[in-house]
């Protein structure tokens, strides 16, 4: 009857799975901040974010290059996400007003020197973008796609400048961008007359402005002159940057009424290139993964069923003494591993990652996570972390004394600090080369204090809280007793060995989730957003079934092949998906990236080094959990004399 319960639920499961796809490629969220509404004339202050390249990934202030700065520079509030992904917003020269445009606004002018030019021509070499915000949007690019004739992709921010060759010259040149025309798109209330702000563009030129007589700052400029009409085209002599050169910067507005409404401003920017190839390729393997599962599902119930069926049948003690299989291990499968603290604590720290994984997709599923709250997800994932200690605790504990352990403090403090204690000196090391490069990348010492006091001040006692109540709670019980003589294991085939076994275990998760990975990897490290979290959420869930069933299925051929050590076995078998992890950011660093600078390369390496680590204690978890409830299972639906 158990079986049958459990093969029903299966295939709901299933069914629900395939409801769940959207039907569209549009992510539905709630936003972050209150509309703002603006009358014609209103003032809207642009502000400045920080500069980032994906050839370095170093972001640095937008001040710590020569640009035109405002007689107080003013730094916004930043969240602790913000602060940790880098994010340094502050005031800026640019200021217009709504539905009114302008020409050629100067907004000053500067005359390099050979440290300017230098830092200028550095960070064109490495092909860094300004980012801006207006209205809590950020400033974007439009690129109209030769291969399609309606397709537009957006670039966040521009470039600081470009390399070139004037005609009959073999030497480059380096041309900063200092001309600007923002687009800035509304849409209007036709009842109050009131606009708000749905879109924030920029077209980026270079061009070499001139003007007639000695310099007082009310020139008028006889490459962008409104008064003539005369606007920048990029027909002009391109801006060089080089030592003592006169650079002017200026900048155009223009206003563009807009159909799309402020709730769907956002839509825009959560597009993303080759949407298509990305939900094919989607419910391509979600529909692949499925189909694996429910026919290993398939599979291992009819067997199981007719392996219990088997044994209730054996009456004479000829027929018992002549049986094979798993249920010979009875005496010895729930006998303690070796290193049983260290797998209490690997398996209480996955619980903690998973009880934050799934209420952050939650949330962010349900929309709760804007894109307009920068850094948000970053903070309440951090958060969560240390909430969900409470539970990590509890799990170590209940495990640990299930092992007749019996210091249990011991085994919650170690919960508590394995993990964080790892990741934290890790990120204190790559922070350490984040600051000697003079990054706004590298986290301040105040932001240090903050983790440092989350980690301390919240999750160490919730971790010791919920070890001290899953002490206190009754050993769980074995359906069967442990013999107290070892039983000798066989040799096993090739392919049962522990490497083989867990080699091939790692593939069927890992394959589960490359694809979202992709497009997870492009967001973080080509600076893209990603907000697809109903779809993430499947795979989420996907990701879930398919690591407990490989697990369960390699862990019923260990069984029947006499080897009881199955403990650590189950944590590492669906936990080696971490190692295909590691390999795949691999291949996407010298496939995708351009990285060529060493410290980047470090930066790169150690985050998804620490990526990797988190993804094999969570699998492994996921796996460990559903082979202890297969064991407890089948042994508990058998006779045994």
């Amino acid at each position: 009857m158990t079986i049958k319960l459990i093969f029903n639920h299966s295939w709901i499961f299933l069914c629900i799975c395939i409801l769940l796809i959207p039907h569209h490629a549009t992510c539905f969220y709630l936003p972050g901040v209150a509309p703002e509404d603006f009358q014609k004339g209103d003032l809207l202050r642009v502000k400045v974010n920080k500069l980032t390249s994906t050839k370095t990934q170093l972001p640095y202030t937008y001040y710590s290059l020569p640009y035109c700065r405002p007689e107080r520079i003013i730094d916004s509030a930043e969240n602790l996400g913000e602060v940790l992904w880098g994010d340094r917003i502050e005031n800026s020269p640019y200021v217009f007003k709504m539905r009114e445009p302008q020409l050629c606004n100067v907004v000053c002018r500067i005359t390099l020197n050979a440290q300017t030019s230098k830092e200028f021509k550095e960070k064109i070499d490495d092909e860094y973008r300004v980012n801006m915000i207006l209205d809590n949007l950020p400033l974007v690019v439009p690129i109209r796609r030769p291969d399609q004739d309606s397709s537009t992709v957006y670039l966040h921010g521009f470039l600081v400048g470009l390399k070139g060759l004037y005609v009959g010259h073999k030497e480059e040149k380096y041309f900063i961008h200092n001309h600007l025309t923002f687009v800035v798109k509304y849409h209007r209330d036709p009842l109050t007359e009131v606009s708000r702000i749905v879109g924030f563009e920029v077209k980026p030129f270079s061009v070499k402005h001139e003007y007639e007589g000695e310099w007082n700052g009310k020139n008028r400029l006889t490459t962008c002159d409104p008064h003539a009409k005369k606007i920048v085209s990029g027909s002009e002599s391109p801006q060089q940057v080089e030592d003592k050169d006169e650079i002017i910067f200026t900048y155009d507005v223009e206003f563009m009424a807009s159909d799309v409404k402020w709730a769907y401003r956002w839509d825009t920017y959560l597009l993303m290139a080759d949407d298509q190839i990305h939900w094919f390729s989607i419910v391509n393997s979600l529909m692949i993964v499925l189909f694996l599962s429910g026919m290993v599902a398939m599979i291992m119930l009819r067997t199981l069923y007719r392996d219990i069926s088997k044994y209730n049948q054996l009456e004479t003690q000829e027929e018992a003494q002549e049986e094979t299989g798993w249920k010979l291990v009875h005496g010895d499968v729930f006998r303690p591993p070796s290193n049983s603290d260290l797998l209490c604590m690997h398996v209480g720290t996955g619980v903690q990652f998973f009880g934050m994984i799934l209420v952050t997709m939650i949330f962010g599923a349900l929309g709760f996570l804007s894109p307009s709250n920068r850094g948000g997800l970053m903070t309440v994932m951090l958060f969560l972390w240390a909430l969900m200690g409470l539970f990590a605790g509890y799990s170590s504990a209940r495990l640990y004394k299930m092992f007749n352990g019996t210091e249990w403090k011991r085994i919650t403090l170690r919960t508590a600090f394995m993990f964080p204690a790892t990741a934290f000196a890790v990120f204190f090391l790559l922070n350490a080369l984040i600051w000697g490069k003079r990054s706004s990348g590298a986290v301040p010492f105040g932001t240090m204090f903050v983790l440092v006091l989350l980690w301390f001040g919240i999750s160490v006692p919730l971790v010791y809280v919920g070890g001290y109540v899953g002490f206190r709670k009754p050993a769980i019980e074995h359906p069967v007793k442990t013999s107290k003589i070892a039983r000798q294991i066989p040799e096993q085939a090739w392919y049962m060995t522990s490497v083989i076994s867990i080699l091939i275990g790692g593939i069927l998760p890992f394959g589960a989730v490359f694809v979202e990975l992709f497009f997870i990897l492009t967001s973080i490290w080509l600076h893209q957003f990603y907000y697809i979290f109903g779809f993430l959420f499947i795979v989420f869930v996907i990701l879930f079934v398919t690591c407990a069933e490989i697990t369960v299925v390699l862990c019923y051929f260990q069984l029947c092949s006499e080897d009881y050590l199955w403990w650590w076995r189950s944590f590492l078998t669906s936990g080696s998906s971490a190692l295909y992890l590691f390999l795949y950011a691999t291949f996407y660093f010298f496939t995708k990236l351009e990285i060529t600078k060493p410290v980047s390369g470090v930066l790169y390496f150690g985050y998804m080094l620490l990526l990797s680590y988190a993804f094999f204690v969570f699998t492994g978890t996921i796996g460990f959990y559903a082979c202890f409830w297969f064991t407890r299972l089948i042994y508990s639906s058998v006779k045994i004399d």
